[in-house]
């Protein structure tokens, strides 16, 4: 498949995912927990290739997904996330539901910060950030957290094509390229 092509089906799919969250009536929730299983599923390479390997029965590939999610996620993510097993399109899942939050914020005109921590934030720090990067930005915001113990301290931001490190892991860089 080239570029072209395979732009074209993960903007299907992130459409596809986005209409159903719609339609659901909860897109923030849905939206919110394609990402966490994202991120999760990009985190393990043994998942990932068991969810994608063709020569394990496509029942027990499900079953795994119903395992997993069943009783974390509403039923509408768990029936999305093994519509992308089922099609063949796991491996695409983080582009998929990295695009379909990009099209919910730009139908909301917001921008998406991905917020990257080595612990948990509450929901205040989340809101203080919101509003720090929308001030940065000129536009509301939408916060996606991911967990990364190996960011050590502090938080990494990416909007857009911009990264704004803060972590002590990118402090501990500076300092080595520094001192060479």
């Amino acid at each position: 498949m080239d570029d072209h092509a395979h732009a074209q089906t993960i903007d299907g799919y992130a459409s596809a995912l986005l209409a159903v969250a719609r339609a659901e009536g909860d897109l923030a929730g849905i939206s919110d927990e394609l990402f966490q299983v994202s991120v999760a599923i990009g985190g393990n390479d043994e998942l990932r290739e068991t969810l994608s390997d063709a020569r394990i029965p496509m029942d027990r590939r499900l079953g795994i997904i119903s395992d997993l999610l069943g009783s974390r996620s509403s039923a509408t993510t768990v029936s999305l996330v093994e519509m992308l097993v089922s099609t063949g399109h796991i491996r695409d899942f983080a582009e998929i539901t990295a695009q379909m939050t990009e099209l919910a914020a730009a139908a909301e005109k917001k921008v998406v910060a991905e917020v990257i921590s080595a612990v948990p934030l509450d929901e205040a720090t989340v809101e203080r950030l919101a509003e720090k990067l929308s001030a940065v930005t000129g536009k509301p915001v939408t916060v996606r957290t991911v967990i990364d113990p190996s960011v050590i301290g502090g938080i990494v931001t990416r909007v857009g094509d911009t990264v704004f490190d803060g972590s002590v892991r990118g402090r501990l860089q500076e300092l080595r390229e520094a001192w060479g």
